[in-house]
């Protein structure tokens, strides 16, 4: 059942430092040791979370195809700016989330940051739309990116059948599913494994590309600057192409609460993951171009696969494993960060009651990672997956900005806030800008499937009042939530944390 939030308002001490549901016990609390709440241990050091950050930003598309940058900006040497210029901006919005993830010490990332500025409603419908749509279809695309690269080597001299790669794919996304649900630790530890497998694949890549360069390939750098000009749409389509391919700096915020030390595992972790990954994209995209020509790369649907059969013979057959495995960390690194998300936007009322429960022994968010799978096996199995997030992608980067222009506010609202990690003003607010010009780029460039996307957030506005401020709903349906709600319990074994101490 769908609960009502406690607190409807902003009060001066914020959202979530109320007396909410959720909560942790307050330092002159009476309560008995034994009636403490148990939250999720807190088991992501520094390495893990360098892991999940790297692990759910490196996907499948800087192995890929990286034409889309270089097919709007019309030259090499711009293309390599672009990379740049992108990693430094998202590194700034990733500092920005670091004041926030060690002032605001809850998980949730935007969920939560959104809920403490600007209130339960905007909060409320960035839940909606992430649960409903976006996070199931973006599950389900990197994850048929896992399906077809792993099944590549079994079919170098015919067409991969789509059923297969739909069912090997539904077998991943399972097997995702089921690590998240029965262990925080090995969850985290296969995510490290798979970090480390990226970096493996992408230091295949640059390191003959670096070699390449010592032997003085470099014809296609000479005039690099030169080419096909870049339209006045082209340039901010191919920068919002490079702010895609890093997104995930965020997703450590996500699971605040799990962090040792926050106050200085969060910065140190976001800075160092995304230091790794700037030099590692601008490298893998120089490294291309020291054996592909532009013009080849714009022909290529898989670079790193011609890059490879170029130059690494029959070591090459190993590239499709390593993007495969690239995915399945994008898809564990994301169903692990997210399903916090849920569970946290649970405890405060906006979604049902059970998936702010805990497994009783395994000490996991049982319901709200399993909740995931069920809507990601419908968009599998259903329609155009990638207009679905065309119509949606605008709906992240407002989000995220507004986020981030919450922290500018609390500056000014609540200069007296405990702030271990503070950051320049000037750096929320160059990143808030970037991302309402992206907001407004969708709305220029594409204005179809922007309204299509703003209709289907609009639909959260109903929601959060059908479901969360209506408090006058018959008591069938009362004792049917109540009855589902207690079913699930028994079949999922979970309980509020409030109540896993007693078992």
């Amino acid at each position: 059942m769908v609960r009502k939030p406690v607190v409807s308002t902003i009060s001066n001490g914020g959202y979530l430092q109320g007396n909410v549901q959720g909560r942790l016990p307050s330092l002159g609390s009476k309560e008995p040791p034994g009636q403490e709440r148990v939250v999720l241990k807190k088991k992501i050091t520094l390495l893990r979370g360098i892991s999940i950050i790297i692990g759910t930003i490196i996907g499948a598309g800087i192995f890929i195809s990286p034409k889309g940058i270089l097919q709007n900006t019309g030259s090499v040497g711009l293309s390599l700016v672009i990379w740049t210029v992108c990693g430094v901006l998202s590194l700034f919005g990733a500092l920005s989330y670091a004041e926030l993830g060690t002032s605001i010490k809850k998980s949730g990332g935007h969920y939560t940051y959104i809920l403490e500025v600007f209130g339960p409603l905007p909060a409320f419908v960035r839940v909606w739309v992430e649960l409903l749509i976006i996070r199931p279809a973006a599950t389900a695309v990197i994850s048929l990116a896992f399906g077809r690269y792993i099944l590549e080597p079994f079919f170098i001299q015919c067409e991969i059948p789509e059923l297969a790669i739909k069912l090997i794919t539904a077998v991943g996304i399972t097997v995702v599913m089921v690590l998240n649900s029965m262990s925080v630790s090995w969850s985290a530890r296969i995510q490290i494994f798979l970090t480390f497998c990226k970096l493996t694949a992408i230091l295949i890549i640059i390191v003959p590309g670096v070699m390449q360069l010592i032997k003085g390939q470099t014809q296609h750098f000479k005039d690099a600057f030169s080419g096909r000009d870049a339209s006045i749409m082209g340039l901010p389509l191919a920068f919002y192409y490079g702010m895609y391919a890093y997104a995930g700096w965020f997703y450590l915020n996500f699971v605040t609460e799990e962090v040792e030390n926050p106050e200085k595992t969060i910065p140190l972790a976001i800075c160092i993951s995304m230091a790794i990954v700037t030099v590692g994209y601008v490298l893998t995209n120089v490294a291309y171009f020291t054996t592909i020509s532009a013009e080849e790369l714009l022909l290529s649907n898989a670079v790193a696969v011609t890059f490879s059969e170029r130059l690494l013979g029959n070591l090459s057959l190993a590239v499709p494993i390593f993007v495969a495995l690239s995915c399945f960390g994008s898809m564990n690194g994301g169903v692990f960060a997210v399903s916090r998300l849920f569970y946290v936007a649970s405890r405060e009322g906006h979604l049902p009651e059970i998936l702010s429960m805990i497994h009783v022994r395994k000490h996991t968010p049982l319901p709200a990672v399993i909740v995931l799978h069920p809507l990601t096996m419908i968009m599998l199995f259903s329609g155009d997956l990638y207009s679905l997030l065309n119509f949606l992608s605008f709906a992240r980067w407002l989000f995220i900005g507004l986020a981030v222009a919450g922290l500018i506010y609390l500056r000014y609202k609540r200069p007296d806030m405990h702030r271990p990690f503070k950051v320049p003003l000037f750096i929320p607010a160059l990143f808030s800008f970037t991302c309402l010009f992206m907001v407004a780029l969708s709305l220029y460039s594409d204005p179809f499937s922007t309204g299509i996307g703003f209709i289907i957030t609009l639909t959260g506005v109903p929601a959060y009042y059908l479901f969360i401020i209506w408090d006058k709903k018959p008591k069938w349906f009362r004792r049917m939530s109540d009855k589902i709600t207690r079913t699930l319990q028994i079949i999922l074994e979970v309980v509020p944390e409030e109540d896993c101490q007693k078992l």
